[in-house]
Formats: C-alpha cells, sequence, structure tokens
C-alpha cells in the first residue's frame, strides 16, 4: 500500500467512526448529559473524551501542535476520574462538545495531509498513531452503546437483515496438541497488549464449534443452575447472593417465555442467538454444569487464528481478508448477534465458527502482559490493568467495528461486568484417547 493509499485508508475511516459517534449522540441534551448508570459516564462524557485524546495523541505528540483546550485535560483523564464520578465534573455541554471535537478533527486532517508514515519514529510509523485514535474511539462508541442499552432508550433498534443460522453440525472441534505463535509483531495497529508474538505449546482440548445460544443457557436456568453452589467459585457465588442475579441482564421470565429488553423494546428471547449480557461468573457456572471449562485465553485464539497447514496466524479467522457481511456480524447491522451457525465462511481452520463479531467472550484467563511486553505508547491502555482483578475476553460483539477486532485482539474486564455484550464458548481438555487419535480439524 503506497502512503497516498495509507492515507486515504486513514482518513476514510476518522470519517465513518466520527459519524458514528455522532448517530450515537444525536439525541436531547438532557439525554446526553444524564448518567444512565453508575456503570457508565455521560454520553456527552464520551463524546468529548473521544476528541480531548485525538487532541492528545495526534495534534501534540505526533504533530507537535500547541494544545487547543488544555484546561480539560484533566476532565477528560479517564485514569483520574471513575465513571460514576464524572457527572459531578465541568464537562463540556452537548453543543460545545461537539464544537472541540470538530475543531480538533479539522487540525487532524491538516497533520494527516503533511505527516510522514514512512518515518522511524513508532508513533508516526504506518499511521499508528491515527489506528489508536480510531480504533479508541470506536471502543468508545461500543460503549454508548451499552449505555443506551442501559437507558432503555428506544431508538437503536437496528432490524438490519442476518443471515439464517444452520442447526445441527457437530457441537465441539478438535484442536490437536502442538506449538502455535499467539500474538503479532506484524500488524501495524496492533496494542501494545498483543505484542510481541511469542509461542505458546498446548495441550490437546475440544472447543465448542459456536457460541453458548440462548436455549442452551435458559437449559442451564430451568435445571436450577443459579440455585446449586455446585457450579459456582466461592467469589462467584458470593456474587449471585449479593447481585440477586437469576438471568442474564435484560432478561424476564413471564410464565414459560423468556423475554429481553433491547434498546427499549421488549421482545421475546431468540432460542437461537448467542447469549449475551452473563458476566464472568455466569458463564463459568454454566460451563462447569455443563462438565466444560472456559477456554484459556491461548486456546480461544489458537481455535481462532492459527493456520496449522501454512503454520502461521491468521489475521482473522477465515484469513486475511478484511470482514465482510458474509464472514462476520460487526459493525452493529442489526443491533443483535446472528442466529447460531450463519457465518460458515467465517469459520476457522479447525472450524469454529462466530469467533469474531456476535458477543464478546469470556475466557478463563486473567489479563496479564505477554512475554517481552513492552508499554506504548503509554503505561494506561494495559499495563496498569494487569493482574488478577480483570478477565479476558475476545472476539468482539456485533457493536463492534471491524477495524478495532483481530484474531490477537484482546478486551477485560471485572468478572462482575452484564452491561457489555458478552457471552461465551466451553472448552474441554482432551482425554488421553482422544488426544492421540487421528482427528481432522473441525470434526466432532
Amino acid at each position: 500500500m503506497t502512503e497516498l493509499d495509507l492515507k486515504e485508508r486513514i482518513a476514510a475511516g476518522l470519517a465513518a467512526v466520527r459519524d458514528r459517534s455522532l448517530t450515537y449522540t444525536d439525541a436531547e441534551d438532557d439525554i446526553l448529559l444524564r448518567q444512565h448508570s453508575t456503570l457508565m459516564s455521560p454520553l456527552v462524557w464520551d463524546l468529548a473524551h473521544v476528541g480531548n485524546y485525538e487532541e492528545l495523541w495526534v495534534l501534540r505528540e505526533a504533530g507537535g501542535i500547541t494544545p487547543l483546550r488544555p484546561e480539560i485535560d484533566d476532565i477528560y483523564d479517564a485514569f483520574k476520574h471513575p465513571r460514576k464520578d464524572r457527572p459531578s465534573l465541568p464537562i463540556l455541554g452537548p453543543r460545545e462538545a461537539r464544537e472541540y471535537i470538530s475543531g480538533v478533527r479539522g487540525r487532524v486532517l491538516d497533520v494527516l495531509d503533511t505527516i510522514d508514515l514512512d518515518a522511524p519514529d513508532p508513533l508516526r510509523r504506518a499511521g499508528f498513531v491515527f489506528g489508536l485514535v480510531i480504533q479508541h474511539e470506536h471502543q468508545h462508541d461500543e460503549t454508548m452503546l451499552a449505555t443506551l442499552q442501559l437507558s432503555r432508550q428506544p431508538g437503536l433498534v437496528r432490524d438490519g437483515e442476518l443471515p439464517p443460522g444452520r442447526p445441527g453440525g457437530p457441537e465441539e472441534v478438535f484442536v490437536p496438541a502442538g506449538r502455535f505463535q499467539m500474538g503479532t509483531g506484524t500488524l501495524p495497529w496492533a496494542y501494545d497488549n498483543e505484542r510481541p508474538a511469542h509461542w505458546v505449546d498446548l495441550p490437546a482440548y475440544w472447543i465448542d464449534r459456536l457460541p453458548v445460544g440462548n436455549a442452551a443457557y435458559a437449559a442451564f436456568i430451568e435445571a436450577g443452575g443459579y440455585d446449586d453452589p455446585r457450579w459456582w467459585t466461592p467469589e462467584g457465588w458470593r456474587w449471585h447472593q449479593e447481585s440477586g442475579a437469576t438471568a442474564p441482564l435484560f432478561w424476564t421470565r413471564d410464565g414459560d417465555t423468556w423475554w429481553r429488553v433491547r434498546f427499549g423494546r421488549t421482545e421475546p428471547v431468540p432460542p437461537d442467538e448467542p447469549v449475551q449480557h452473563v458476566s464472568w461468573y455466569e458463564a463459568d457456572a454454566y460451563a462447569r454444569w455443563a462438565g466444560k471449562r472456559l477456554p484459556t485465553e491461548a486456546e480461544w485464539e489458537k481455535a481462532c487464528g492459527w493456520d496449522p497447514v501454512a503454520g502461521r496466524a491468521r489475521t482473522y479467522p477465515w484469513g486475511d481478508a478484511d470482514p465482510d457481511p458474509g464472514l462476520a456480524n460487526l459493525g452493529h447491522r442489526a443491533a443483535r448477534p446472528a442466529p447460531l451457525g450463519a457465518y460458515p465462511r467465517g469459520a476457522s481452520a479447525y472450524g469454529a465458527e462466530q469467533m469474531i463479531g456476535e458477543v464478546w467472550e469470556w475466557t478463563g484467563s486473567w489479563f496479564q502482559p505477554y512475554p517481552g511486553f513492552r508499554s506504548f505508547p503509554y503505561k494506561e491502555y494495559s499495563e496498569v490493568f494487569f493482574g488478577q482483578e480483570y478477565r479476558v475476553l475476545r472476539g468482539g460483539s456485533w457493536a463492534a467495528d471491524p477495524a478495532a477486532v483481530r484474531t490477537t485482539f484482546r478486551n477485560w474486564d471485572y468478572p462482575i461486568r452484564r452491561q457489555i455484550f458478552s457471552g461465551f464458548r466451553c472448552a474441554r481438555s482432551a482425554t488421553p484417547e482422544e488426544a492421540g487419535a487421528p482427528i481432522t480439524p473441525g470434526r466432532a
């Protein structure tokens, strides 16, 4: 790709993500200024924050431009102010926020015109800093969608057409023992926590071909899964007792029918969609009840992106081609997960399907650095979150944009979180007999 082509791609990405942000904040001022949940920021805080982040990294750090609004830096520092406290800050109002982000964007495009994308500086090289802000804004857009779902505001239920599901087929796919390369050293816009690429040796295991669906999860509820401490970790059982959760967030039961609220609309729970809005504790309890477990992060990535024939990692499960509507459910096309089995063309080399799009999938791993990790361009993106507080999620949801998903992308959150578009699939270790059997990948 030439530098001109790359700059055109960046400009298009900047325009697309800003259109999305403005769509989600096209509402009455009261809706934008209100805190709909203490778990989330007011929508207008997110809107101005993405502009402030863009000013800091593109204009000041990469462009060397004098700060436009240095007096608001503290207000929009996400690490200084927890979400619950942000309504008390002197945040910009909706009109001022829109004017601010527009002014920043105009100058950003000027920087893009003149910047050298072949520079040795890693912030500028291959347009990394622009990829940083594009992905960052898309991540905040998904957060805005989660906020709007919590607010139960109508108007964002998109009923775009999705492919039909495919009932039947193998429940699990087999991943043979062996090494694979985890992480990346080549994707130019990958975050620091995805680096460096390193070899991981795994024993043989099975992983669900598809995410766990609503019907399967309802069976767990019907079997008394929320009432039996055998399936829960001590911490999970404590959370369950304190929260009073008896089903995924936004689910209610009326007689024999489960209902859900989706952006202000009450509708029957579709049995053939991946379950979403479950915490790590709920996902872990279901897996135990099913006689399985959550996959480790390494198991998830190998099943998703490793090509055992070529001996290399793929950018996406299906290969290196960019996502399109026939491969994955991304970009808020329909405001819901697609039916199970809807994307056979998007299957991984091992036969696992719908690993990109649909729901963020909880894994059994804590968020930890890879061997040789180095923070870049700042510690607060990844390093301050490493430890045993946050569980890793993988894959991206229907609300994630293709610019912010890939087989190596790592998300993380507290195990109690349910407002995010989170689901899961299960795994299990292969028996010695299974591990030694000549099983064709993708066949159960």
